[in-house]
């Protein structure tokens, strides 16, 4: 039988870890004398006790390490968890929010998607703007350490591939996950620093520049206004596509500059494919602002820039309504939008490395038509890849397409138009941020779709930000079987 004590333990002490948090944006609430700090202050109380409490009784079998099912649990539980518990203050403190708002809006945060159910942001307290920061923030290197640490030991999509890199710096083993995570983070909070000292320098205010450092780094994308990253037209939008850019390429490679090894980084061929391909779309983007809409060149390659760089790394800032610039534009963000950063990052959606696994595959295919006697094996980054990495990068795809459609349908059923279903099911299975059309575009938000509706894209989210395989083997009969 599957003991269920040392996922309880984790996931008890990570919810009590969040209800701590939780005393932050309630600082910030108190310095201004809102009442809205005691909806913090309740939910620190109900988060922490209950996590503790779990935590306790479930301490007796946290001695020894996790199962391969015990980990597919765990990562899958966690996700569920602590969703349920983040969107407590926003029950308590703002009376328009209904749980399925809060529930939504805190996945939305954890998994770093973006997407919104809250108008009036310019106007909600400082704290609970704060706190949906925080989330994101949180999420970010949350996938990060999930992405290092259990994905490739658990073979999903192809993320074995990255095995001895994970834990791998210059050749010396490392000793545990918890020793490449505690790098990681160091990482992050460095970038999410000079990301706010960037955004000061530039004329952001303080507290804008912390929130919207929060949100760069982890590329999830909340603002503190409704018109997000129009308020900062210019320079900051050049400030945030570099951090958006760094924020998406493999989090291993830093590590691995710090020990002194720059080699990995310049030879990626996935970080260097990555930048080719946001080079490749804003040339494009930019070419048809000023040839197609008359726009300057500097304005419209800033726009392609900011707007691109923010779609494909899935952090889902917006600095204009894209859908006005005509119909190549849009069908071009949808697709960019699902081809996502580095694996090993922030960024979310599909990840470049299995566009490059899928095309190496199709190479050897072809040239197997064409010499029927030959061997050939598909090769990554100069490697020969395995059988068993590209049948769960196949894998992968098919299920990404499946779960696409499912969602879509699902969608549709409760009322929704074509766009708006595809669109919805798109962008939140690949934790990007907007959909499209007037609904759901880069100039809405997701608060007037009804409930069921917002129902199917929060687990939307959180199926899409677990990579799929994931969530998806905790339902079949062999996970449960002894």
């Amino acid at each position: 039988m599957l003991d269920l004590r040392p996922v309880g333990y984790v996931i008890g002490l990570l919810v009590a870890v969040l209800g701590a948090t939780m005393l932050i944006p309630m600082g910030f609430d108190l310095w201004d004398g809102n009442p809205n700090w005691s909806a913090f202050l309740q939910s620190a109380l109900v988060t922490g006790l209950t996590g503790g409490m779990v935590a306790l009784a479930c301490a007796s079998g946290s001695d020894g390490g996790l199962s391969t099912r015990q980990t597919f649990l765990l990562t899958s539980a966690v996700w569920l968890a602590l969703p349920v518990f983040a969107g407590l203050p926003f029950v308590l403190g703002l009376p328009e929010a209904r749980p399925v708002d809060a529930f939504f809006e805190a996945m939305s945060g954890l998994t770093t998607t973006g997407a919104t159910v809250f108008t009036g942001l310019d106007a909600l307290p400082r704290g609970t703007l704060m706190w949906r920061s925080m989330l994101q923030w949180f999420g970010g290197i949350g996938i990060i350490v999930v992405a290092m640490v259990f994905l490739p030991e658990l073979k999903v999509g192809g993320m074995q591939i990255f095995r001895s890199e994970a834990f791998e710096t210059g050749g010396k083993v490392l000793p545990r996950a918890v020793e490449i995570a505690a790098q990681i983070s160091g990482i992050y909070l460095f970038l999410t620093v000079a990301c706010m000292l960037c955004f000061t320098a530039v004329g952001m205010p303080l507290y804008d520049a912390l929130n919207h450092a929060l949100t760069t780094v982890s590329t999830g994308g909340f603002s503190t206004h409704d018109a997000s990253f129009g308020l900062y037209q210019g320079v900051p939008e050049y400030v945030a596509s570099v951090f958006m850019v760094l924020a998406s390429l493999p989090f291993v490679r830093y590590v691995q500059l710090l020990a002194g090894q720059a080699q990995p980084i310049l030879r990626d061929s996935q970080i260097w494919t990555y930048l080719s391909v946001i080079a490749a779309f804003v040339l494009i983007i930019a070419a048809f602002r000023v040839f197609a809409n008359g726009d300057h060149y500097e304005h419209a390659f800033r726009e392609g820039v900011f707007n691109v760089t923010s779609i494909i790394s899935g952090t889902g800032f917006a600095s204009t309504d894209y859908q006005l610039w005509g119909a190549l534009p849009v069908i071009l963000f949808f697709f960019i939008g699902l081809i996502g950063g580095c694996a090993g990052s922030t960024a979310c959606s599909i990840k470049i490395f299995r566009y490059q696994l899928l095309f190496s595959a199709i190479r050897v295919q072809i040239k197997s038509i064409y010499a029927p006697h030959g061997i050939f094996q598909p090769r990554y980054d100069g490697r020969r890849v395995d059988e068993d990495v590209l049948s769960s990068v196949m894998s992968f795809f098919v299920y990404f397409v499946v779960a696409l459609g499912i969602v879509s349908v699902l969608l549709g059923a409760t009322g929704l138009d074509a766009t708006t279903a595809l669109s919805g099911a798109a962008t939140t299975l690949g934790n990007i941020g907007p959909g499209l059309g007037d609904q759901i575009g880069p100039s809405g938000n997701f608060a007037g779709l009804n409930d069921i509706a917002k129902w199917i894209l929060s687990m939307a989210m959180f199926v899409g930000r677990l990579e799929l395989l994931v969530v998806f083997a905790i339902f079949t009969v062999q996970f449960w079987r002894a």
